[in-house]
């Protein structure tokens, strides 16, 4: 039995702007503005958490005598520290949105459109980088 498959109904797809367009992109002030304070949040944020997940660990395992103090009742330091794993990490994810909201976004909405305005408006880059180039068309 033969299958054959339906005819792709899917539009085609466009063909890639100039090679100059994304250099000049990633040579943008903007561009470094963006990554620098992506990578400055995303490293603090990453260090916050690695050292409460890894106190935790090393709590547990070379501090058992603290970690079984009793609190209150029968909760103890390991299970209030346990439940402060989640607390950090959702105000994590929070500060994280935030900051990509408040910082991250804008300055990323504002290179797509000038990405895009650059590439529906065909403006001229460096010879030699318009073989193959759609934006120029």
């Amino acid at each position: 039995m033969t299958t054959t498959s339906p005819p792709d109904e899917r539009p085609p797809e466009a063909a890639a702007p100039c090679p100059a367009v994304y250099r000049d992109l990633a040579r943008s002030e903007d561009f470094d503005r963006l990554r620098s304070s992506y990578r400055r949040s995303a490293g603090v944020l990453t260090a916050v958490f690695l050292t409460v997940y890894l106190s935790y660990v090393l709590l547990s395992s070379h501090a058992p005598a603290l970690m079984a103090t009793r609190v209150a009742g029968n909760v103890n330091v390991a299970l209030v520290l346990g439940l402060l794993q989640f607390v950090t990490t959702f105000l994590i994810a929070w500060l994280y949105t935030r900051h990509a909201n408040a910082r991250l976004d804008p300055r990323a909405d504002r290179l797509r459109a000038a990405f895009d305005a650059t590439t529906r408006t065909g403006t001229p880059h460096r010879a030699g980088d318009l073989e193959n180039c759609t934006c120029a068309r």
